[in-house]
């Protein structure tokens, strides 16, 4: 039985300066400009990503510094800090990992998932795009809008429509309809100089250009006109293609404020151990090393690993290494910021012979496991939660 494919875009909201007034309390509800600080109005950069705020001045991405300040000089005008979205972006990706093997990143901020599998373990493609963004706000405190549709090319558009904090789903049979009243240049690989062309032939929106003769669009775009055609009746046969092969898997989360309890420290860690092992169980992986992250109030960090004489999957395996691990890091009296758990290494648990639960001889523990991880294949991966 084929099943309707559905593909999710995930587009987080302004996202260079979203992260800025999230570590900055005092920036949030003003203009953020992220690219560099002009001089007494003058500079060569330009702007990377401008605030919701700083975009009602005009100020968008791509514009010069210097015009950007012109537009709004009382922005608040800050340099690129790219490790820092890096390591957003890295937790993002992890959530949306999540929901469906098949993802694909696009950029820091951006990706593509095949939830065609996904729709049948954990619901409809609405109760998929509302989970994944409270995930993504829960764990991240940043905003993220959704697309969903037949294709890539119509989630895309789809992800664009109600920005910011935005979830559109287009369903097969109006996909269309929604794209006829749009303009064209919400089309793929549709610029300036091809928007002109069309504008000069009569065409303005895409239900325009869907209704000219796909014959007279090879004669004036060549090959390319057969393309515009299909985009154009909401036609893409892309696939969703993964951006690498994963050699590592870690989650992390960042406290709200400074923490101190040990006790809170031990939850937090058993919590990511659970994602770390649902997450490979559900790619079929097995790990060899296990790591822990450790980030101290001051933004000092530390990170310790182990490598382990037998692969691992299972979270209570992960658990107990991960704790040790803690347990040779001298805390003290310090305030930690954030936690993470990881685990590299990775290899195929259907290669392995034998008992696929690390070796551990637990069956009781592997039982527990197989029920928890069809719990959350079912109802979500929040449904239930070790305790301590």
């Amino acid at each position: 039985m084929n099943h309707p494919r559905w593909i999710l875009h995930v587009d987080m909201d302004a996202f260079y300066a979203a992260v800025e007034q999230r570590d900055h309390a005092d920036f949030r509800g003003k203009p953020v400009v992220v690219g560099a600080a002009p001089r007494h109005g003058r500079g060569r950069g330009v702007v990377s990503t401008a605030s919701y705020e700083a975009r009602k001045f005009g100020i968008h991405s791509a514009q010069p510094i210097s015009e950007a300040w012109r537009k709004c000089p009382n922005a608040i005008f800050l340099p690129v800090r790219m490790s820092r979205y890096v390591d957003v972006s890295r937790q993002i990706m992890n959530i949306a990992s999540g929901y469906s093997p098949l993802i694909e990143k696009i950029s820091l901020d951006e990706a593509f998932l095949d939830i065609t599998g996904t729709v049948r373990l954990m619901g409809s493609p609405d109760t998929i795009g509302r989970r994944l963004k409270e995930q993504i706000v829960g764990e991240t405190q940043l905003t993220a809008s959704v697309g969903i549709g037949p294709n890539k090319l119509i989630a895309k558009i789809a992800s664009d429509y109600q920005k910011p904090d935005g979830l559109t789903i287009v369903p097969h049979q109006e996909a269309r309809t929604f794209l006829t009243p749009l303009p064209i240049r919400r089309l793929w690989g549709i610029g300036a100089k091809t928007e002109k062309k069309l504008r000069t032939l009569g065409v303005s929106t895409i239900g325009d250009l869907a209704r000219l003769d796909p014959d007279f669009l090879i004669k004036q775009f060549g090959k390319w006109g057969r393309c515009l055609y299909n985009y154009a009746c909401g036609i893409d046969e892309s696939t969703v293609v993964p951006y690498r092969d994963a050699k590592s898997i870690s989650n992390e989360v960042t406290f709200h404020t400074d923490e101190h309890d040990r006790e809170m420290f031990r939850q937090t860690l058993l919590q990511l151990c659970d994602k770390v092992g649902f997450r490979l169980r559900s790619r079929h992986l097995m790990a060899r090393t296990v790591t822990i992250k450790v980030r101290f109030s001051d933004f000092s960090t530390l990170i310790r690993s182990s490598t382990l004489p037998q692969p691992v999957f299972l979270s209570e395996t992960i658990y107990h290494e991960v704790f040790h691990l803690f347990e040779t890091i001298d805390i003290a009296d310090r305030s930690l910021r954030l936690l993470g758990v990881g685990v590299s290494h990775l290899i195929s648990a259907r290669a392995m012979q034998g008992d696929l639960f690390d070796g551990s001889g637990d069956d009781k523990s592997g039982r527990i496991t197989d029920a928890m991880d069809a719990l959350k294949n079912k109802y979500g991966r929040d449904i239930i939660q070790r305790g301590t």
